[in-house]
């Protein structure tokens, strides 16, 4: 089997190219690992930037089913100290340019604006092999293969496809969050959900924090960041009837409605260790293939531009394949030219916020963040 366009991968990225194909009527496919888009969740809420997020929904013709999915609201921001007393409270007052919307109802208009047969799902890649003049041999878990003229890699940070290009592997960046929600929170949480604010909260010290969104239907999602070995959190998570207090234990003496984000959590705490590829992640052309999101540039999110930076690599490389039919490696080479200048700039950045928000003189360095100044010597 042969397939022009060849996309592995239905995250945000992947679709938004293949969706930008799809207006350019240039079919493609999109072969993706999970058997369908309800098999597990995706994450939580995400800010919209007007300079990149908003663009590709623009490009994808999915601004009005964009509009129809963002928390209202969700905008605000507000910091604690460890005490729990306000350090800044930013209400949204509607004028913001970055909408919160949840990731899986975004991942939803973008598959539902696709033709059905578009995602093959359940197709694991196995293995790839290049077969020259740009073109590459895929083989699936199954057993089956496809042929393709040009492959793109959308597969995230642990990417089959970047060793085509590119020898970087991510590496941790000596943070993770703990991850875990609390439900009907006005009503079962009230302290801490008066506490955690209408949007974002932020309540950090040097090298850890409890970070939360709160998120429509008063849904409470918390990540606890420790500057922990990420064998320290596996074995603390190991135990689950104690986790939750081993992970509190981190904060003592913290206000109890902040930690109670910790234990009174009404879902297992679950890992999310935060790894990186270099800041300067880059490739020399190899003809036919490419990488866009995660796998082109995994950076931390503490910038929080990696969805949005993968819908516009997606768009964009869209963009680029329309512009140049039938000359892929022009439409390759013009795209990966913005694309290592914009994800090096961004990457620098998000390195740059993670020592500002958890360094020794935070939270100074988170409230220069949030307020716009330049961090105090």
């Amino acid at each position: 089997m042969t397939s022009p366009v060849t996309i592995i991968g239905a995250g945000l990225g992947g679709l938004t190219l293949a969706r930008v194909l799809h207006l350019h009527g240039i079919p493609a496919t999109v072969y993706e690992a999970e058997m369908s888009a309800d098999v597990r969740t995706q994450g939580g809420q995400l800010d919209l930037h007007e300079y990149n997020g908003q663009l590709a929904l623009e490009a994808a013709g999915l601004t009005d089913e964009f509009r129809a999915i963002i928390h209202e609201g969700g905008e605000a921001v507000r910091v604690l100290d460890r005490h729990g007393a306000v350090l800044l409270d930013q209400p949204d007052d509607g004028t913001g340019a970055r909408p919160e919307v949840l990731r899986g109802d975004l991942r939803r208009i973008l598959i539902d604006s696709l033709p059905g047969e578009t995602i093959q799902w359940g197709s694991k890649v196995s293995g790839v092999r290049p077969l020259g003049e740009g073109r590459h041999e895929l083989t699936f878990a199954d057993g089956s293969t496809v042929t393709t003229g040009l492959l793109v890699g959308a597969d995230g940070a642990w990417s089959r496809i970047r060793p085509l290009l590119s020898d970087a592997q991510p590496e941790y960046i000596g943070t993770s969050f703990i991850e875990t929600y609390l439900y009907d929170a006005d009503r079962r949480h009230p302290a801490a959900a008066k506490a955690a604010g209408d949007g974002s909260l932020f309540a950090v010290t040097a090298g850890k924090g409890i970070l939360g969104h709160r998120e429509a239907g008063a849904v409470l999602h918390t990540y606890v960041a420790l500057a922990k070995p990420q064998e320290w959190i596996a074995a603390v998570l190991a135990s689950p009837e104690t986790a939750a207090a081993r992970v509190a234990a981190e904060f003592a003496g913290w206000a109890p409605e902040l930690t109670a984000l910790i234990t009174d959590g009404e879902t297992a705490l679950t890992p999310r260790p935060i790894n990186a590829l270099p800041i300067e992640h880059r490739w020399d052309r190899v003809r036919g293939v490419t990488l866009l999101g995660d796998a082109a540039h995994l950076m931390s999110p503490f910038a929080g531009e990696g969805a949005n930076l993968a819908m516009l690599d997606g768009a964009e490389l869209g963009e680029a394949i329309a512009a140049h039919p039938g000359d892929i490696e022009a439409a390759l080479a013009e795209y990966e030219q913005a694309l290592f200048v914009r994800s090096a700039h961004f990457a620098a950045e998000s390195h740059k916020n993670h020592q500002l928000i958890f360094g020794d003189d935070t939270p100074a360095g988170l409230l220069d963040l949030l307020t716009g100044h330049e961090p105090t010597e």
